[in-house]
């Protein structure tokens, strides 16, 4: 009992509510029928739905009226929700125009996609206020509330089996869809589309509504006529008019050209019989037909009849020097040995022997002359006595060749003598060889090369040296052992390449010379000279030098320096595997002064179990260069050092690498 009586106090409200609202009355001063606040709630809200259904079904009216809703420019409540539903009824209308499913996801809220759906569809149910106020306050129907307290859903969709939910039709799969043939059906929520299968091809284009439309081609300047044509659109194509009109008995071709119609040709029978037809530009004549003698024959005195022609007897010369055979309507030549006659032409024609007997009637070369043949040799060979074979020709007889010639089959070979060589140029002459020059000419004389017609001769310095036996090498001259130097008494004579050196060596105070003075010294010689002091000069007591020692060298200028040469040994009698607690020696090896440009070095080296000091050049020196090497060589035991030899080793380098 007080369910009823509650919903008959609901229904009084709702009653109440739509009431103020169809009469325009303000809903936020209701007067209360009921002290519920439930009740007063109803009131309200049905009565400020009424108020918006109105002003929303004003601006649907408007879009499908007018179709624009810019007369709602004023920005008050009743206007503002009048122009929501005008616009979102206009994007519904929109949607179905463009083919767009009236169920499309714009996030435009939930009563504008109401509106817009309603519109796409053209389903706009009829505001029945009061069934809207219940069923919407009780929560029943998912879309719209009809008569009877039921519910009913939006075209597209159908009721579910709950009554109050809508779920979507698929038009496709019930065949329900208006799709023509060629077009495929897509379900859409609560509609549908159709989809073209094929392309249009070429010619036509798509429209909005699924159809294909010619493309006048003409019209949208997309056509190639040219400036002589107008262009003439055609369904999927075009054509190219001339814009010249050719006249009576032309045609016209591709390009626009008149060309004359042969109508003796295009048309069957344009003259009577008796009659030939003749072409003219753009027309043709009719002429009576005449007597016609064939090839070969003429009409007689009379112009009755056709008689034969004897071509043989006529002033032209047909058969050209050869024999001539009449014939009924035309003649045969005999023709002389080497030509054949040529039916069809009727002439004599040369025979090509060379052609028609390849490699057979000549050795090398065949060329064919009227009515006959002739043969010729290759380069090298001339024609033998039978006039077809060929003999080797001996060129050398007429002396081509600047010196030597050799016949060969076929051909010569110009060849040249010692220190001549062939030219490239004509391959006949035979030029100098200029060995000096070659890439190998820095190398066959020692000095300097001196080129002559077809030979060389080298030559040394002018002064100290003299040519060797083999004509390139230069040898030294030895002046010391010539007696060419001139070094006096008190002087030694030493021989450096390309010269000499006249030397005198005086030993310093406190030591003497051992061995006497040579007039000519040799590369092992050795100036010694020992420590001599008095037994009361206690310097020279101290003094660790035992000897002052000059020995010589000459060296070239290395021309090739790869790598160090050794050139001074100092030998030691001091043993290199002794041990320090026997009081055994170790010896030290420096240069201390005249090494030009840090060109030598000394190094220590044992030989058959002996210390031996190795004095190398290790870097090439350019000549004439003179230094003196001064050397140490200290004797070292385990009390420390226990004096030094001094060695100068006098280096003479030459100028020249020999």
């Amino acid at each position: 009992f007080s369910h009823i009586f509650f919903t008959h106090s609901i229904l009084c409200c709702l009653h109440y509510g739509q009431k103020r609202g169809n009469d325009n009355q303000d809903c936020a001063a209701l007067p209360l029928i009921s002290g519920s606040a439930t009740c007063r709630i109803v009131q309200e809200q049905c009565c400020v739905t009424v108020l918006e259904d109105k002003m929303c079904t004003t601006g649907i009216n408007m879009a499908k009226d007018q179709g624009a809703c810019d007369s709602l420019f004023t920005n008050t409540c009743e206007t503002k929700t009048t122009k929501m539903c005008c616009d979102c009824c206009l994007l519904g209308k929109a949607a179905q125009e463009n083919g767009i499913p009236c169920d499309h996801n714009l996030s435009v809220g939930y009563q504008c996609s109401l509106v817009s759906r309603a519109c796409c569809v053209d389903g706009a149910s009829n505001n029945q206020t009061f069934l809207t106020c219940l069923c919407c306050f009780l929560g029943k129907c998912a879309h719209r509330c009809v008569g009877n307290d039921t519910c009913s859903c939006f075209k597209g969709y159908k009721l579910k089996p709950d009554g109050k939910s809508c779920e979507d039709i698929n038009e496709c799969l019930l065949g329900a869809s208006n799709c023509r043939g060629g077009e495929r059906c897509i379900n859409t929520e609560g509609s549908f589309r159709c989809q073209r299968e094929v392309s249009c091809g070429t010619g036509y284009e798509l429209t909005d509504n699924n159809n294909c439309k010619d493309i006048d081609e003409c019209e949208t300047g997309i056509h190639n006529c040219g400036p002589e044509f107008e262009c003439q659109n055609t369904q999927g194509s075009f054509r190219c008019l001339p814009k010249v009109k050719c006249g009576a008995g032309f045609i016209q071709d591709a390009l626009g050209n008149c060309i004359d119609i042969n109508e003796c040709v295009s048309q069957t029978g344009p003259c009577h019989r008796g009659q030939v037809c003749i072409n003219t530009v753009g027309s043709y004549t009719c002429q009576r037909n005449s007597v016609n003698c064939g090839r070969g024959y003429h009409l007689n005195e009379e112009g009755t009849r056709c008689i034969d022609i004897d071509e043989c007897k006529g002033p032209e010369q047909v058969c050209a020097g050869h024999g001539c055979i009449n014939l009924l309507g035309s003649y045969r030549c005999e023709c002389e040995p080497g030509y054949n006659f040529n039916s069809i032409s009727r002439v004599c024609e040369d025979v090509n022997e060379c052609r028609h007997y390849p490699g057979r009637l000549c050795a090398h070369k065949c060329e064919n002359t009227l009515g006959s043949y002739k043969c010729s040799c290759t380069t090298g060979f001339k024609l033998a006595v039978d006039g077809r074979n060929c003999d080797d020709l001996n060129e050398c007889e007429s002396k081509p060749c600047s010196q030597e010639c050799a016949n060969v089959y076929g051909s010569y070979q110009c060849y040249c003598r010692r220190g001549y060589q062939l030219s490239d140029i004509d391959g006949m002459t035979c030029e100098d060889i200029d060995e000096c020059a070659l890439p190998t000419g820095g190398h066959i004389c020692s000095y300097r090369c001196h080129n002559t017609p077809g030979s060389f001769h080298c030559s040394c310095p002018t002064s100290g040296y003299t040519l060797a036996v083999n004509g390139r090498s230069c040898q030294d001259i030895d002046e010391c052992l010539t007696g060419r130097h001139t070094c006096t008494e008190n002087q030694s004579c030493f021989n450096v390449q390309g010269g000499f050196r006249c030397l005198s060596f005086e030993c310093p105070s406190n030591y003497r010379r051992v061995g006497e003075t040579t007039a000519r010294l040799e590369r092992s010689d050795t100036i010694r000279c020992m420590k001599s002091c008095q037994p009361t000069d206690i310097a020279c007591v101290l003094d660790t030098t035992h000897s002052i020692s000059h020995t010589f060298i000459s060296l070239p200028t290395f021309r090739e320096f790869t790598r160090p040469e050794e050139i001074v040994f100092l030998r030691t009698t001091v043993p290199a595997y002794g041990t320090y607690h026997l009081g055994s020696y170790d010896v030290k090896f420096d240069i201390l002064e005249g090494n030009v440009e840090n060109a030598f070095d000394i190094i220590k080296r044992i030989e058959n179990g002996l210390y031996v000091g190795v004095v190398r050049q290790v870097k090439p020196l350019i000549g004439p260069v003179t230094t003196i090497l001064k050397l140490s060589m200290r004797n070292l035991n385990t009390q420390g050092d226990s004096g030094q030899n001094i060695i100068n080793v006098h280096v003479f380098v030459s100028e020249f690498w020999f």
